[in-house]
Formats: structure tokens, C-alpha cells, sequence
């Protein structure tokens, strides 16, 4: 990208981190913020049970000869972890062959999660309980419609949107009750977005796995993959999804970055301290549509991390496409990814 292409849309993104609540915070500010007290800020409690701080040892990632297709083993040396954790998890949805890469282990979902948040909502839209045109309160004396509530929080990622949302819906324990129904049990939501970069930072995820507000790659490429096949929600509830992660403007040096011009992506971002992240729906010139969710800590730098994620992401196009060849997969003939849903 050209310099000046790459200032203009720095300039894009500060733009709206401001206006929208999606700003990191600085290293320096988290570090101060951590010495000046060990006591804990107070939760904004949406679960029955706010959840303990739950840190787990970190693994040792597997040698890359015991990955079974050539495919994973090139990933799995991009996924390199030396420098913090990457996960990755990928399906080819017409054959249902998958790549893993650290698929089992829990990563922040940082705003990947927000998928979800909207999901649950709609589902709440079918059930009748509620509208997109239905108005909630964004900020004091400031109510929008849902219809553009969502298209905030997906498209522009905006952490006051996706509360709103959050709030309507019931909080953390309804957005958890929905991924239970759909059979994803890998995903643990605790807090809401004001609360988790309010305490952003006092856990390092390049060498510590922290429960809280995590899932597995493998998790969120069944989420994905589900919502794009219509497996959970009716074709017009997937529409409005699918349409925001189309248009989502955040994380183009992430899984677009690499990509021929040809591919269409559907995608979300999300970003914390010291990890960055994308999920998302890749869809080949042919009709081939590729299921990804990328988790990638440490490596010194947002812009280190995102290019993990784009060279990751362009190696599993690649491989899937024919441009490479992945060789025989582990393929699942009952996966279900075969063809799309439609409605429940």
C-alpha cells in the first residue's frame, strides 16, 4: 500500500476510534493504570455470576511435521509462536476440510465476539420481542435504532453500540445462552465492552490464557460459518449479518490485505491489548467460500500482528483455491458445511 494511502487511512482509523469508543489503550496508560492499584475496578454485572480471573499455562505448540496436511504445515510455520500465541482454525465450506492451528485454545475475542451480540439479537427480532427499527440508548439522551446500532458495531466496530445492543438482548448470559443453543460451547462471554477495555492490559495473552471473554478459532469458525450458511436464523436475519461484515471498514490489512482482487470478504476485527484478530466469510471467484477466524498475540507491534494475520490468511486462500495444493484434508462428510441452511 502506498505511503500515502497508508496515512490517510491511519488517519481514517483515529477518526473513528474517536467518535465510536474503539480505541486501544496505550501501553503506557495500561501500564499506569495496573501499578496504581491492585484492587480490581467494580463489573458491571450481566451474568448470574461474574467470573473470576481463571488463567491458564500456555501449551507447547506442536512440531510442524505432526500438522496432517501440507497446507496446515505451511500455516502452521506462518503461525509461528515464538513471539506470542497465534491461532488459527479454517474450513473449506464446500468439502468441509479444515486447518488447525492452536484451534483448541481459548483466545481473547476482543470485538470478534460482537457477532454474536447481533445474532442474539436477531434471533430476538424473530421471536417478535423486538425491531431493527426498535430504539435504544447509546449515550445519555441519545437513543438509535437498532438497524443502525448493529451496522455500527459490526462495520465500524463501535464499543457503545454493541452495549446498547448487549443491554437489549440481556446481557453476557443471554449471548451465551444463544451460542449454547447453536452448539458452540467454547465461548465464554463476561463482561460488557466498557468493562473489558476499561480492564484491557492486565493480562498478557501472548504467554497467559485468560477464560474471560474468550473462545477457540475452532469455535468462531463454527460461528461464522453457521450464520453464513443460515443454520441458526432465517435468510433475512443472515442478510443483515452478513451485509454488515461485507461492509465492515475496520482490519483492512488484515484478511482482505493479501487477497486477490477477486475474492470477497465478510469479515470482523477485533483488537486489544497485545492481540489482534479477524473472523470472517472468503469467498473465491468460483463460488468457493472459506470459513477463517485468526487470533494473533504478541509479536511486538499492531502492525506485526496484522501482517500475520493477511500473509496467514492469503496462505489459506491459496491453499484451498487450487494456487497450492493442501493435499487429501481432514474432511468431515456429516460437517454440515456443504450446503447452506437456509431458515431453522
Amino acid at each position: 500500500m502506498p505511503v500515502a494511502a497508508q496515512a490517510e487511512e491511519q488517519g481514517f482509523e483515529a477518526a473513528f476510534d474517536a467518535a465510536f469508543g474503539t480505541t486501544v489503550p496505550a501501553q503506557a496508560a495500561i501500564a499506569a493504570r495496573v501499578a496504581q492499584s491492585t484492587v480490581q475496578q467494580p463489573v458491571i454485572q450481566q451474568a448470574a455470576t461474574v467470573q473470576p480471573v481463571t488463567l491458564l499455562p500456555v501449551p507447547a505448540q506442536p512440531m510442524a511435521a505432526s500438522y496432517r496436511t501440507p497446507l496446515e504445515q505451511q500455516v502452521a510455520l506462518l503461525a509461528e509462536g515464538s513471539q506470542g500465541r497465534i491461532g488459527v482454525a479454517a474450513v473449506d465450506l464446500s468439502t468441509g476440510e479444515r486447518v488447525s492451528i492452536l484451534g483448541d485454545q481459548a483466545f481473547p475475542m476482543a470485538s470478534t465476539s460482537k457477532i454474536a451480540v447481533v445474532a442474539t439479537y436477531m434471533e430476538m427480532v424473530e421471536q417478535g420481542r423486538v425491531s431493527l427499527t426498535s430504539e435504544f440508548p447509546i449515550s445519555s439522551g441519545r437513543y438509535l435504532p437498532a438497524s443502525e446500532l448493529i451496522d455500527l458495531a459490526i462495520t465500524r466496530s463501535s464499543n457503545p453500540a454493541t452495549d446498547a445492543l448487549l443491554a437489549a438482548v440481556g446481557g453476557v448470559s443471554a449471548v451465551n445462552a444463544w451460542a449454547r443453543r447453536a452448539g458452540i460451547e467454547e465461548f465464554n462471554l463476561t463482561r460488557d465492552i466498557a468493562t473489558l477495555v476499561r480492564e484491557d492490559g492486565r493480562v498478557n495473552p501472548a504467554t497467559q490464557i485468560d477464560l474471560r471473554d474468550s473462545s477457540t478459532p475452532e469455535a468462531m469458525v463454527e460461528l461464522v460459518a453457521g450464520i453464513y450458511q443460515g443454520r441458526w436464523l432465517r435468510p433475512e436475519s443472515r442478510a443483515v449479518i452478513v451485509r454488515a461484515m461485507e461492509n465492515c471498514r475496520t482490519g483492512t490489512r488484515r484478511i482482505p490485505a493479501l487477497l486477490p482482487a477477486g475474492a470477497l470478504v465478510a469479515h470482523k476485527t477485533g483488537s486489544l491489548n497485545n492481540t489482534s484478530s479477524d473472523i470472517g466469510i472468503i469467498t473465491a471467484p468460483d463460488g468457493r467460500s472459506i470459513a477463517v477466524a485468526i487470533y494473533v498475540t504478541g509479536q511486538g507491534t499492531r502492525a506485526n500482528r496484522e501482517a500475520r494475520i493477511a500473509s496467514i490468511a492469503r496462505a489459506i486462500y491459496d491453499g484451498y483455491t487450487g494456487s497450492s495444493q493442501p493435499g487429501s484434508g481432514r474432511v468431515y462428510a456429516n460437517a454440515g458445511y456443504s450446503a447452506a441452511g437456509g431458515s431453522r
